[in-house]
Order: C-alpha cells, then structure tokens, then sequence
C-alpha cells in the first residue's frame, strides 16, 4: 500500500512538473496569456504528489513496511521514532525524495507570490525553468532512485538494522540535512529568474529585485546547514573537530562561497548597473556546484563518513550538470551585447572596488576547493592511480585568503560609492584601527603567538570596529531600527563571520590534547584541570550496548564520555562528553584504541583543550539574525514609493 500511494505521489509530480514546463513554455510562444495564468495550478499538483510520497514514505517506515527495498535497508524496530523520521534522508533514495519535496515547496511558494503576474513572460520562464528541474529530480526518484522499489522476500519476524549508526545518535541528523537543502535548493529560484531574464531579454536590474530575498535566505539557511553541520561533526565523531576538509563538506561550502560573492556583487548591479555577467556567472555556478555536490555525495565516488553508497545516479546528475552549464552559458553568450554594463568602476578605491576584490577572493577560494576535491578523482580516471589531497593543502591556502577577507570586510563598508579621498579613510578607519590593535594586544596578553594566528586576530578586531562603528551610527540616528534593512543587518553577518572567523583561528592554532590513564579513584591533572575516574557503567538493549566511563571534572560535575556498539550493524561509535566554557571547551571521548569494558578499573581517556569553540556557534546565530534583518526593508525603503511595473522590466499585455 505504502509503495503504492508513494509511486504515485511521484508519478503525479513527474507529470505535473513536465505538462507544467511544456504547456507554460508553449503558451508564452503562442502568446496565449489566458493559458499561462493557469501555469502556477501545476505548482500545487507537483506539490500535493511530493507530500503523498514523502507521507508514503515514513509511513512505510515507521509501519515496518519490509516489502520495500529502502525500508529493508534503514528500518527497524528498535530505532527511537525520532531517528526513525529521519532515515528517510540516511541513504540515496530518500535523500533525492526530501530534494524533491524541498523543491515542490519552493515552487510552491513562487507560484504563490506571482500568482498575480503569470501572465508575465518573465514569471512564466521561471516557472518552466523550475518545472524542468522537478521533472529531472522526480524522473531520478521515480526511477534509478526510487524508495518504493520492491525489496526481496523477506522471513516472518525480519527486522531491518536501522539508519547508518552516524545518523541516530543525536537530535542534529534531524534539522541539519533538511536546512542544508533548503539552501541547496532554495538557489533554483535565483537561477530560474536568471534563466527567465535571459531568455526574455530583460536582463537589466529587475530580475535582481524580484530574487533578492529568496537568494538572501537560501544563503542564510545554506549557511546554518553547514554550521549545524559542524556541531554534529563535533558532538557525534568524537574527534573534537568541526571542520575536516571532507569532500562532502566541501561540496557544501563551494555553493556556499559563489553565493556569498553574488550576494556583496548584486548590490553593484542594483546601484550602478555593472556586473551583469558576473553576476548571472556566479548564479548559473551556484546552482551547477549544488548539482555537483549532490554528485560528489550520492555517486560513490569519494569516501566520506557523510557520503551515500554508490548508487545509479550518477550518469544522471552528472548529465544534468553537462546541460546546465551549457545552457546557461549558451544563454549568456546570446545575450553577450545586452550585458554590457552602463557603469565603470571610476577608481579601485571605493565600494564597488572593493567589492569586486572581494568577488575575486572569493572566486579563487572557490576555485581552490574545488580543485582540491575532485583532483583526486581526475587522478584516479586519467592515470589509474589514487591520491589524496588532504587538509594541509586546504589549510595552507585558506589562511591567508581568510586574512585578505578579513580585511577587505573592514575595508569595504567605510568606502564610499564610485570615489574616496585620503581624509575620508583616515576618519573612518580611526576607531576600527585602534579596535584592530586592541586586538592584538589582548591576545598577547592571553599567550596568544604564531604570525597567522595574530595576523587574524588583529584583522578580526579591524573588521569588527568598522562594522561597529556602522552599526552605532545606524542606531543612534534611527534607535534599535536602525539594525534592521540590508546594509545595517549584513552588518550583523559580517560580525557573525568574524566572530567565526576568530574561533576558527583560535581553536585550529591552540587545541591541545592528551591521552590519560586513570584507575578508579584516581585524579589525573594535565594543563589545570583534574580528571577523577569514578567508574565504568554499561546498558544494553536491542539497539546497542553503551559503556561510558563516568568521569568527575575538575571536582565538580560529572561527564561521560562513552563508546556505544551498534548491535544490528557492528559498528563501534565513540559519544564524547563536552564542558563548554566561554573561553574554551574540556572535550572527553575515550581512546577508541582501548575501550573499557563493563567490569574496568581503569579507562584510557582522550582530552582536548579547545579554545573560543562556543563561539562558533554563537557567530552563527549573529550571522543567522543578521540574514533575516537584511532581508526586512529598512524605515528609508519603506517610505520609498513601491517600485513600478517598468521598473521591474514587466511586460504588460
């Protein structure tokens, strides 16, 4: 019954995606307007078949619906039912289901909001664009993805092993994937009003306007994905990192880096009218790069704790990828006249300068992680051969294009458009600079050393001073409001950034560790703190056996780091235990090496001193609630009269 209403589900979405783009493309070259007013209906059938199938879906798993493929292989009944919900998204085929889902709803949504314009070629490009793309992922997961595919007969009493045990061992796998693709595909939007203006020869500033928000949150929630990301990498791996250089987190932060840079060069476009190939670039690679890190993902072909086994999609993602870049770039190339900018950048030394320094930068980060993730799969297809690229190369590189960053983000918002003077920068950079060298001298202070490490610190300061200092000019004009609106909320975001960037540095110069062996009743010290081993506890269920070592710190609260055993899959996961500080994290897991048993006296620890980890998370939030003031219109642009239907390059009929 499950596969049943789920292949329909899918089937109804497949046709409403492929009817949808064909008869909405048809009716805008037949000029039949009274047809394209009913393209948005198709949104609302692509949306109603994408919800059946995913209900079908966790139904048949929380059901223990074994005459599925999927649900043999990640259902069983002892998984708690809040990871039970979550094994959809644990391997390939639920995984394109919940893409497919997360796109219905965004196209959804514009349909909704231009409801009231789909008779507008501009609206209706769009949403053919958008209804191709759900034809491509519904035809993936109806067919050599598909999650209701009949599994083997199975014996009376048969009961799966459950998701990967990585996936059900914190409440994180539950928001962490789902935001992450509203990031990922919360971009087809901007690139489908791309597309749209490029077909329709409106390629002026008006597609910008009618995109900005969605691009805006899709960047914000992409950004909280790979942050959470990081937090689960910490809490659940038990390595006391939160950033490895993996390829999977790298197929994340690629999209990530393209969108940051088309974020900070839009407003060029909108201001002065320049960029319009760079900016249509940037969009057509963002989404490219989220197809292509869902290749890298579910195609097998890297190794990664976060990558799917190897499926049948790969042809697939990889020719959509093909079209694409092609298209995309075949469509800027026709358009290669009507993008000629009307504006100049008059001099290197004002914003729009600044801003295409920092489009470079960010280009180039992009393109260094990018070849640093496939290099060794080209090595690998043209010789035959592995290799691996691993975290020095990243690390040696993204150092000082963090530092140019940092700098460029202190620059920047103090540069005034088209031209500056020397006065101008000495004023404005006075009170910014002396925060930089405060900086500095705090961190001597506290022992901080290394060229790089403090390099970042003072550049930190820098750039934080400078966002302050537009952050206390727009408040003291316009009180707390003054924080709302593009410009002052990116401020919040640059300082979220910087405080990341800040604990990045700080954490990945001056974590140190040990190994401790203690017996029962015995205090360890190491680095000032006292370890006391109070003893071995162990449970056991139909899901795993945990043995945790009950550890009191620094004579206080007890923690217990633990090693639990996956019974069904055989799999040995480590579970640390984390004192979060202010100023440093004591992170406990016990020595995969030498696990105790229930009946130890003595337990072999691993300790990591983890300095500034807690704000990571809180520079997330800043850069969280700075995405969502941004995109609220400030008191100016609200008294500003709405923008027309010329403005906006809408044609009328």
């Amino acid at each position: 019954m499950s596969a049943a209403l789920g292949n329909a589900g899918l089937l109804v979405a497949l046709i409403g995606a492929s009817v949808g783009a064909l008869s909405t493309a048809m009716s805008i070259i037949g000029d039949n307007r009274r047809a394209l007013r009913q393209a948005p209906m198709y949104a609302a059938v692509i949306l109603f078949g994408a919800l059946l199938a995913v209900v079908a879906m966790e139904w048949a798993l929380f059901a223990r619906d074994y005459s599925i493929d999927f649900v043999q292989r990640v259902g069983s009944s002892s998984t708690p039912g809040l990871y039970n919900l979550a094994a959809m998204w644990s391997a390939l085929e639920g995984s394109i289901l919940l893409w497919v889902m997360v796109l219905a709803l965004f196209t959804a949504a514009v349909a909704l909001r231009f409801r009231r314009r789909s008779d507008d070629a501009l609206v209706g490009w769009a949403l053919v664009v958008m209804y191709g793309v759900m034809t491509f992922f519904a035809l993936v997961s109806f067919g050599p993805a598909s999650p209701f595919a009949p599994g083997p007969t199975v014996p009376v009493g048969f009961d799966g092993p459950g998701p990967n045990p990585l996936l059900q061992n914190h409440v994180l796998v539950l928001f962490h994937p789902p935001i992450l693709y509203l990031g990922y595909v919360g971009f087809t939007v901007p690139f489908a009003f791309a597309i749209a203006a490029l077909i329709t020869g409106r390629v002026g500033e008006g597609w910008l306007l009618e995109t900005r928000r969605w691009a805006l949150f899709a960047w914000g929630f992409l950004t909280v994905g790979i942050l959470l990301g990081g937090w689960w990498s910490y809490e659940v791996l038990g390595w006391s990192g939160v950033w490895a250089w993996d390829p999977v987190e790298n197929a994340s932060l690629l999209p990530w880096l393209t969108s940051t840079a088309y974020i900070h060069s839009v407003l060029v476009q909108q201001r002065r009218g320049m960029l319009r190939v760079w900016n249509l670039s940037l969009l057509v690679a963002t989404f490219a790069l989220t197809i292509l890190g869902t290749f890298l993902t579910r195609s097998g072909v890297v190794n990664s704790v976060h990558a799917f086994a190897a499926g049948e999609v790969d042809g697939y993602l990889l020719g959509f990828f093909a079209i694409v870049v092609l298209v995309s770039l075949g469509l800027i190339g026709w358009r290669g006249d009507m993008l000629r900018a009307p504006g100049r950048i008059d001099s290197p030394v004002s914003r729009e300068g600044a801003f295409l320094a920092n489009n470079v930068i960010f280009t180039l980060f992009a393109f260094i992680v990018l070849l640093g993730t496939v290099f060794p799969l080209l090595v690998e297809v043209f010789q035959d051969r592995q290799t691996v690229v691993g975290a020095p190369y990243f690390d040696r590189l993204s150092m000082p294009i963090g530092i140019v960053l940092l700098f460029l983000m202190a620059v920047a918002p103090v540069l005034p458009w088209r031209t500056t003077s020397t006065e101008t920068l000495r004023v404005r950079l006075f009170w910014p600079a002396w925060l930089g060298a405060a900086a500095l001298g705090i961190a001597v202070v506290a022992g901080a050393d290394g060229f790089a490490p403090l390099v970042a610190f003072t550049c930190g300061g820098f750039a934080a001073g400078s966002a302050l200092r537009q952050l206390a000019l727009a408040t003291r004009r316009q009180g707390v409001a003054g924080l709302v609106g593009r410009a002052n909320g990116g401020m919040l975001v640059h300082l979220g950034v910087i405080i990341i960037a800040v604990a990045l540095a700080s954490s990945n110069s001056y974590t140190h560790s040990a190994t401790l062996t203690a017996r029962i009743g015995e205090t360890v010290s190491w680095s000032g703190h006292t370890f006391e081993f109070v003893g071995v506890t162990s449970t056991i269920d139909a899901r795993a056996e945990v043995v945790s070592a009950e550890v009191v710190l620094d004579g206080g609260k007890s923690y217990a780091p633990a090693v639990t055993t996956y019974l069904r899959q055989g799999m040995t996961v480590p579970t640390p235990s984390v004192r979060t500080g202010v100023t440093h994290d004591v992170y406990l897991t016990i020595d995969g090496n030498d696990p105790p048993t229930k009946d130890a006296s003595e337990v072999v620890l691993r300790v990591f001193l983890k300095p500034l980890i807690l704000w990571l998370w809180i520079g997330g939030a800043v850069m969280a609630i700075g995405t969502v003031l941004s995109a609220v219109p400030s008191r100016r642009h609200r008294r500003a009269t709405a923008p027309t239907s010329e403005d906006l390059g809408v044609e009328r009929g």
